[in-house]
C-alpha cells in the first residue's frame, strides 16, 4: 500500500512599513540666520557657521562662532601654526568685512604647505561669512575671496620626466 505525504503550505504575511514623511519647513532662513547671531558667546557645542576651502590639495573645514575673533587651526591659536604674515593673510575677509572683532574661528586644515593652508583657510572663512550674512557678497566676491584658485600641480606623463619635461635629444 503506497503512503502519501500531505503537503502544507504556509503563506508568509507582508509587513507594512509606513511611509517616511518629510518634515515642514517652518522657519525661513533668514530667522535662522538672525537666531545663530543672537547665540551669545563661542562654544564648541554652540550654533556655528560651517564652510570649506580648498586650495591645491589643502582642504580646510571651518566654523564660524560668536565670539572676540579668536583664531584656532589644527586645535592651536592660529599665530603658533602659521607665521605672522599667514596670519594677516587668514584675518583679510573678516577684517574687510568689519567681522574681525565678532567671530572666532575653528578650523582643521589638512594636506598641502603652511601657505596652501593658509590661502584654503582664507577662503574657507569668506564662504562661512557669506553663509552667516548674503548681504556681505558683493564685497567679498570683488575682493576675490569667494574664488577658488584653482591651479594644482599637473600630472606627470608617460615618456617624459616630469609634467611637461621630456628626456634629452640625441641626434644620433
Amino acid at each position: 500500500m503506497p503512503t502519501t505525504k500531505k503537503t502544507t503550505t504556509v503563506k508568509k504575511e507582508k509587513k507594512v512599513v509606513p511611509k517616511k514623511v518629510a518634515p515642514k519647513k517652518t522657519a525661513s532662513v533668514k530667522k535662522v540666520v538672525e537666531d545663530a547671531l543672537d547665540m551669545g558667546p563661542a562654544t564648541p557645542g554652540g550654533k556655528y557657521f560651517y564652510a570649506n576651502g580648498k586650495r591645491k590639495t589643502s582642504i580646510a573645514r571651518v566654523r564660524l562662532y560668536n565670539g572676540a575673533g579668536a583664531i584656532t587651526v589644527n586645535d592651536k591659536k592660529a599665530a603658533e601654526y602659521f607665521v605672522k604674515t599667514l596670519v594677516g593673510l587668514i584675518k583679510s575677509p573678516l577684517k574687510l568685512v568689519g567681522m574681525d572683532q565678532k567671530f572666532d574661528v575653528i578650523a582643521i586644515t589638512k594636506g598641502g604647505g603652511m601657505n596652501s593652508q593658509a590661502e584654503a583657510l582664507r577662503h574657507g572663512i569668506a564662504k562661512a561669512l557669506l553663509v552667516a550674512d548674503v548681504s556681505l557678497r558683493p564685497t567679498l566676491k570683488k575682493a576675490g575671496m569667494l574664488t577658488r584658485d584653482s591651479r594644482m600641480k599637473e600630472r606627470k606623463k608617460f615618456g617624459l620626466k616630469r609634467a611637461r619635461k621630456g628626456p634629452q635629444f640625441s641626434k644620433r
